[in-house]
């Protein structure tokens, strides 16, 4: 069969006779009729999104105000925005938070605020010029007081994403949620079959100018997004859209418990079924997307891959992590997506909405670098104490007092008599005892649960370890839980101090 053209399916929207299915639909029809069939039957095909897209925010024009003034610093709600440009536009990022509120409010909160028709307080000041004399402005508005409110997100719709576990011993609050210790859970995000880009990976009707439906509104695909990695099946896009015109079921302002502030988007995108290629990429199902587990325990931007899982796998509830089964459980609301790809058909089949094809293609091929880094950052192995004092499991409180008194420190690493760590003391853990006259076994004063270091582990992050748990040393073990060193807060502060 020829190739249709996009004013060919335009026309059908126009005299009603347009065939519109959602993604999910799709792979049967290709299997029952072929990609040949399949691109006779069908004119488009709907996909959908909605996640966590935190590089995301909103440009405002908000009017001069009388006597004028040149906006230096902007806070709206509280919650700072970009104001380096002309006198009053700003810039409100998604993941900004509150300087008083912290993370329970920010940047995406405001922006869902400002299409509930919610009134905002804008704080303004400024050094004052001749043409812009005033210095502060205190006022609120609402989004139909605004000029322009126009949501521009530099990388949203991500093509898939990473699944998060965590093999460390401690819970971590990550923008992939909580992550229980030990692999207690993996969570992972995007829509899987659903997945706009992964409907269309060569980006055949993908790309600049392509119209959208943007958190209820129409809006367009302005360019590849930030880190956009088409090689490694990591596409993103670059979107816009009219903020006045959106729908506030689709635009969600979020809190990460002990992350931070994220912004829920839902994007739909459709497909025009132009020729058997394009019907073919449609046919993609859950079990056709692999993504990688990875150990969010290590801190570093490039984490160990513990195994490849299918969508299929994420979305049944659990996953085989090590030969343990480990809970799944998504970040994006694939309820919602399917929704989103539900009410695009409609309007299509409406007459409400028309595809456009793009005007640039998007880059199929790429990779996304890594920052370039000029010095190369301290490990653990670099400052920590190697010759490290060690006390034997079942030794006194009064053996203890000795050793310490002795080396002149203040915290004692517990092992066993494999030389395994098994738990830490301190000097106020021997003075409290020696004060409750409890001088018995070691084990009945020791922490057990110990906070410990890689020898390999950047300095920030056991900084932070330091800073969450409130400590000041950690036992360095190497993977036999062996201990081969010690670093303390001092040793941190030293360095720091160097630099």
């Amino acid at each position: 069969m020829g190739e249709k053209t996009i004013q060919d399916i335009n026309a059908r929207i126009a005299d009603g006779s347009v065939h519109v299915v959602t993604a999910e639909e799709m792979p049967h029809i290709v299997a029952e009729l072929g990609p040949e069939g399949a691109a006779r039957e069908v004119d488009i095909v709907t996909t959908g999104t909605f996640g966590a897209m935190c590089s995301s925010g909103a440009w405002l024009n908000f009017g001069h105000s009388d006597p004028p003034i040149k906006m230096q610093k902007v806070w709206l709600n509280d919650v700072e925005a970009y104001s380096g440009l002309a006198a009053v536009d700003a810039y409100i990022g998604a993941t900004q938070m509150s300087e008083t509120r912290g993370m329970e409010y920010g940047g995406a909160h405001v922006i869902e605020d400002l299409v509930c028709g919610k009134s905002v307080d804008i704080h303004a000041t400024a050094h004052g010029t001749d043409c812009y004399p005033r210095k502060v402005l205190d006022t609120t508005v609402t989004i139909d007081d605004i000029n322009q409110a126009v949501m521009m997100n530099p990388r949203n719709a991500y093509q898939k994403y990473n699944v998060a576990t965590n093999c460390s011993d401690r819970t971590l609050y990550t923008y992939m949620g909580t992550l229980l210790p030990n692999n207690g859970n993996a969570t992972y995000s995007a829509a899987g079959v659903l997945s706009p880009i992964f409907n269309d990976p060569t980006y055949q009707t993908i790309g600049v100018g392509t119209r959208i439906f943007l958190c209820g509104a129409q809006g367009y695909i302005t360019g590849e997004g930030t880190q956009h990695d088409p090689s490694n099946n990591f596409g993103t896009l670059m979107v816009q859209g009219d903020l006045k015109k959106m729908n506030k079921k689709y635009v969600r302002g979020a809190t990460f418990h002990k992350y931070g502030v994220s912004l829920y988007v839902g994007i739909g995108i459709p497909i025009p079924i132009l020729n058997a290629d394009i019907a073919k990429a449609t046919a993609v199902t859950d079990a056709n997307i692999t993504t990688n587990v990875l150990d969010y325990g290590v801190a570093r931007r490039s984490r160990p891959v513990l195994r490849q899982v299918t969508y299929e796998e994420l979305k049944s509830g659990m996953i085989d992590i090590n030969g343990n089964e480990v809970t799944t459980s998504p970040m994006s609301s694939f309820h919602e997506a399917r929704g989103i790809a539900l009410e695009l058909k409609e309007s299509i089949r409406k007459g409400l909405f028309y595809p456009t094809l793009p005007v640039e293609r998007l880059p199929n091929e790429g990779v996304s670098k890594p920052m370039k880094q000029i010095k190369e950052q301290p490990t653990v192995a670099d400052v920590m104490a190697s010759r490290v004092t060690t006390i034997k499991q079942g030794l006194t409180v009064e053996d203890a007092a000795k050793v310490i008194m002795e080396g002149n420190f203040n915290h004692l690493p517990v092992v066993s008599d494999e030389d395994k760590l098994v738990g830490i003391i301190t000097a106020w853990d021997v003075a409290k005892a020696v004060a409750q006259n409890k001088r018995d076994k070691l084990d009945d004063i020791m922490t057990r649960t110990v906070i410990t270091a890689d020898i390999t582990e950047p300095i920030e992050t056991t900084a932070r370890k330091l800073e969450q748990h409130n400590i000041s040393a950690l036992p360095v073990i190497n993977n036999k839980n062996i201990v081969v060193g010690i670093i303390t807060s001092d040793d941190i502060s030293k360095l720091m101090t160097r630099r």
